[in-house]
């Protein structure tokens, strides 16, 4: 025993020396900075680790504001509002955008109000960029834009935000490119609520447009309405399925969601669009195949529930709610082959006799629908009606639009049934209430493309209740062998001392700062700092 400890012990100088003989880790800082600071340098001067937490306040923009940055996976910069704060950065004329984001990478933007410019938040080339809880509106043009030629934009993540009132090309998000000529992969844009990009000088006005060739991307829990395009474009994707999900929309200026084909499309609510509810149509380089249309409720008062022109693949049509008033709930053209068209339900009728569904009655089947296209009204199944246990068991999905599982139910349309009614969020002109969000990966159900629940694209997104660097990583188990633990102690003391050395040799910018440990590295970080 004696010996293993006496060996433990000299391999633990011997990492003391080398350790000492080491630079110092710079030590990761905070920054304050306020209305009255160039917080443009600031931004530009951050380093991996830094945090720049801004006061609240109107900050007034005139010149070009942009940078270039990047963190790591386990040192990401953050810049976010000061706590209980809303920093406010207006452009007052539209020369300009607010923001332009040349080059992020490991980079959050959390809790700031942006206003006025041409775009509201352009980025040029990103990867691992969190933009969350912001508010864009009032914008010239689109509020946030991902579209510069012969970029890939990779695990981005936009949630949370408050998108409205945008102006010329109008879109709330335009992400990716026309042609494929740049893409976004892997990206998750969940829990946005968008709306009123349909204003008088407003020419397209799509909520969130997907371009051609991107793929991987989540699409979720967004609330969308009063758009002048769809509420949701997709195009065809150049590798994994898009997943539109547990979306609520009414009132798009066009479609509510219109896709190309590579796309999953489940647990959606749309109350009301100017054209059809879903439509599956040749876009681009793109026609409908690949697609899987699954567990969606959709009332439409003009146009079709679900269209599908110019079939060119497998495309599935399953256990969806379709409630038209004047239109087909399900009208096709250009053919049926390749089409699995099962368990669904509602008013209206098929287009093509040879495919049936069952008839519904929109005054009985939910517990309080209606067409007048808009909240409030609730669309959950009515104890009695043609949706509980109805569908086709072969193509139930994994939850709900509540994120409820589903536990192989076969209930028709975005709910799961219960006699107890409504567990979740209603409908209505506010964010959607945060839902479980499962892993991906799993084959699925409803055509077997995506995972259960649509989980995290990529490993940019943020999985289920964990937050990224937080842990100590300094967790020493229990042995039985006292030497190996002691030397893993004294590499632990060693990194710690080190990092501790380095707050008081790092050089910052010249503004108000306190010292933060560095995020996690694998040991012995010190706590980290609530925000």
């Amino acid at each position: 025993m004696f010996l293993g400890v006496s060996r433990a012990v000299s391999v633990a100088a011997l990492l003391v020396w080398i350790g000492f003989a080491m630079p110092s880790v710079a030590a990761a800082e905070v920054f304050l900075a306020g209305p009255s600071d160039d917080v443009e340098a600031r931004i530009n001067a951050l380093q991996p680790g830094d945090e720049l937490i801004l006061s609240g306040g109107t900050y007034t923009l005139s010149e070009r504001f942009s940078f270039a940055i990047a963190g790591t996976e386990n040192a990401p910069i953050t810049i976010r509002a000061a706590d209980g704060e809303v920093p406010h950065l207006h452009r007052p004329n539209d020369n300009q955008n607010i923001i332009d984001i040349d080059q992020a990478e490991h980079v959050t933007i959390r809790g700031i109000e942006f206003s006025g410019g041409s775009a509201g938040i352009r980025i040029s080339g990103a990867r691992f960029l969190t933009i969350e809880n912001c508010e864009v509106h009032d914008t010239g043009d689109v509020a946030i834009r991902a579209n510069d030629s012969g970029v890939t934009y990779e695990s981005l993540h936009i949630v949370g935000n408050h998108i409205h009132h945008t102006n010329n090309t109008g879109e709330g998000m335009y992400l990716g490119c026309n042609n494929a000529a740049c893409e976004v992969t892997d990206s998750v844009i969940e829990g946005n609520y968008i709306h009123h990009t349909n204003q008088p000088s407003v020419s397209q006005g799509d909520g969130i447009e997907l371009k051609e060739g991107s793929s991987g991307n989540v699409i979720r829990d967004n609330v969308i309405h009063d758009t002048n395009y769809p509420c949701i474009l997709t195009y065809a994707s150049n590798g994994a399925p898009n997943i539109i999900e547990r979306n609520a929309m009414w009132n798009c200026g066009d479609h509510g969601i219109q896709s190309a084909a590579d796309a999953v499309i489940r647990n959606n609510i749309i109350l009301g669009a100017s054209a059809d509810g879903i439509a599956m149509q040749p876009h681009q380089s793109g026609s409908p195949s690949a697609l899987v249309v699954v567990h969606n409720t959709v009332l439409n008062a003009g146009g079709d529930a679900i269209s599908l022109r110019g079939i060119s693949g497998s495309v599935v049509v399953a256990n969806n709610a379709l409630y038209a008033q004047d239109g087909w709930a399900f009208f096709v053209n250009g053919g049926t082959s390749g089409l699995e068209f099962a368990g669904n339900a509602g008013m209206g009728g098929v287009s093509d006799g040879a495919l049936t569904m069952l008839p519904g009655d929109i005054e009985v089947d939910f517990v309080g629908a209606s067409f007048t296209g808009a909240p409030p009204m609730s669309v959950f199944p009515a104890p009695g009606g043609a949706l509980a246990a109805a569908g086709s068991p072969v193509n139930v999905v994994a939850d709900d639009f509540n994120g409820t599982a589903r536990a192989g139910a076969a209930d028709i349309g975005a709910y799961l049934f219960s006699a107890d009614g409504n567990p979740g969020w209603e409908l209505a002109e506010t964010p959607k209430a945060s839902a479980p969000t499962n892993d991906p990966g799993t084959a699925g159900t409803g055509g077997g493309i995506g995972g259960s629940a649509g989980g995290t694209a990529g490993s940019g997104g943020i999985s289920g209740n964990t937050t990224p660097g937080r842990s100590s990583g300094c967790s020493v188990a229990s042995s039985h062998h006292g030497g190996a633990q002691l030397m893993v102690w004294l590499i632990c003391a060693l990194v710690s001392a080190r990092r501790r050395s380095g707050w008081t040799t790092s050089s910052s910018p010249p503004c108000a700062r306190r010292p933060r440990s560095e995020p996690s590295r694998g040991c012995c970080a010190e706590p980290a700092r609530s925000s």
